[in-house]
């Protein structure tokens, strides 16, 4: 479900959301916890750059216990978080984003789940050998965004203003 942002002038536009999701190196996947109860993950993670965000994952635990007893998931990375003790703030930068999670099944998608994480955080190296070490014991995950939404701290705001001035 989509929400209004309460301080829209510091909402990020998408192509800037976006932007974050490229290059940040991890984030918290939440989940609903079997029991209701929510529970949130740590967890590195690659976005093609189009409406998927992939993750990588042991084929059994309490993360894929949850999404299969639930699939609405929300994921947040936090892109720059300068803190700035003389102002009693942070200048941040963050992504909530919103969707469903899956298990993938199709032998083609995992493979590109793979190849997208693989050439993020092991650019240049060619994968093959080690998808094929993992391939038949690792399950791949894809979130299906359906709502990105950016942040930025006021300060970043009202100093690119002045920049543009």
């Amino acid at each position: 479900m989509e929400r209004k942002m309460r301080r829209f002038k510091q909402q990020l536009d998408v192509a800037a959301a976006e932007a974050i999701l490229l290059q940040a190196g991890n984030g918290i996947l939440s989940l609903v916890g079997i029991d209701g109860e929510p529970y949130g993950v740590p967890i590195s993670f690659t976005f093609d750059g189009e409406r998927y965000i992939y993750f990588h994952s042991a084929v059994k635990g309490y993360k894929i216990d949850c999404i299969k007893s639930n699939p609405n998931c929300s994921f947040c990375v936090v892109g720059q978080d300068l803190i700035v003790p003389e102002e009693f703030t942070s200048y941040f930068r963050s992504v909530i984003v919103n969707g469903t999670i899956q298990i993938l099944s199709e032998h083609d998608e995992i493979l590109k789940g793979l190849k997208l994480l693989c050439e993020k955080y092991s650019p240049g190296i060619d994968p093959t050998s080690e998808i094929s070490k993992c391939i038949n014991h690792v399950a791949v995950l894809r979130l299906d965004i359906e709502n990105i939404t950016g942040k930025e701290a006021i300060e970043l705001v009202r100093n690119r203003k002045t920049s543009t001035e």
